[in-house]
């Protein structure tokens, strides 16, 4: 399963504001991050691919245009997002959730494989969503959106509200998808686990991708760091 993701000159307009401005990238075979501060449109990005905003330009997976087809045709077309801000519903138990979205057959992931690999949902799989903590109901919509099986999923800060073990476990659950064939976009805060995840991360600053770094060069460069990102070396 392989998801190739081909951004073009994408931009999102909210009246006479310009959120997006002529956004360009590629996500193929391996994960791609994109960082940058809040406020840089990174989300905007991600909710103009699902269909959630208007965008003009091009975004292609496996060469079908997205752009305008809607949130429900993208998700089928193969695409799914961990949004920021976890978004689970209150009176779902946990299991409910993964029943309403687990495919038939043998897909790659089930919901025992789920629990396998997040056995604190395993845990707390008769609970409501109103009822699990920040970090569990992060690991709620990263397995809700694994689950859809997709060609390329998005995540948005997928490690917000995770403790520093749980992000440790986080990375090699991204790793390992990306090496069993699912295309990753990962958006994130983060410095480590952007790095940690793809060889290579995309800086955006205000609407625009500003440069491309290597992981290695940018986990290394604080002098890089706090030119694009802001971070101190306190950071």
């Amino acid at each position: 399963m392989r998801g190739a993701l081909e951004i073009r000159d994408m931009h999102v307009r909210f009246g006479k504001a310009t959120i997006l401005q002529g956004v360009s990238l590629s996500v193929g075979e391996k994960p791609v991050s994109v960082i940058g501060r809040n406020g840089m449109g990174k989300t905007t990005m991600c909710s103009a691919l699902m269909g959630m905003v208007p965008a003009s330009g091009s975004a292609k997976l496996d060469g079908k245009e997205l752009l305008g087809l809607g949130t429900g045709k993208v998700a089928r077309a193969g695409m799914a997002i961990v949004p920021q801000g976890r978004r689970v519903f209150p009176s779902l138990s946990v299991h409910e959730h993964l029943l309403l979205v687990a495919q038939r057959g043998n897909p790659p992931w089930t919901i025992e494989r789920v629990y396998d690999t997040f056995p604190r949902l395993a845990e707390r799989r008769r609970n409501g969503g109103n009822q699990l903590s920040g970090g569990e109901q992060q690991m709620l919509a990263i397995s809700r959106a694994l689950l859809m099986n997709p060609r390329l999923v998005i995540m948005d800060e997928p490690s917000e509200g995770l403790a520093p073990v749980i992000v440790d476990h986080l990375i090699e659950v991204l790793r390992t998808i990306a090496q069993e064939g699912m295309g990753l976009l990962l958006i994130e805060q983060n410095l480590r686990v952007a790095t940690s995840v793809a060889d290579e991360v995309s800086i955006m600053v205000t609407g625009r991708i500003a440069a491309t770094v290597g992981s290695a060069e940018l986990a290394r460069d604080r002098e890089l760091q706090n030119r694009y990102l802001g971070v101190s070396h306190g950071h």
